[in-house]
């Protein structure tokens, strides 16, 4: 069975480009940076009210390994 894509594909040609990709995927891989999740706490009031919930929310984010900043 031969695949066509137009001109015939010569066993050379395949392998450069088989290997090339393999060479390049790693530094593409590399370079991607990870998501940093980013949280807010939105409020319309008056913070005086919410002190105790924000306070809750911000010991709850902290325990579960997020930092302010």
């Amino acid at each position: 069975m031969v695949l066509s894509l137009g001109k015939a594909m010569r066993r050379r040609d395949f392998i450069k480009v088989i290997a090339g990709s393999a060479i390049t995927r790693p530094l593409a891989s590399r370079a991607q940076q990870p998501v940093m999740p980013v949280v807010g706490f939105l409020n319309g009031a008056s913070p005086g009210g919410y002190a105790p919930m924000v306070a809750a929310f911000r010991q709850g984010l902290k325990e579960s390994g997020f930092v302010e900043g």
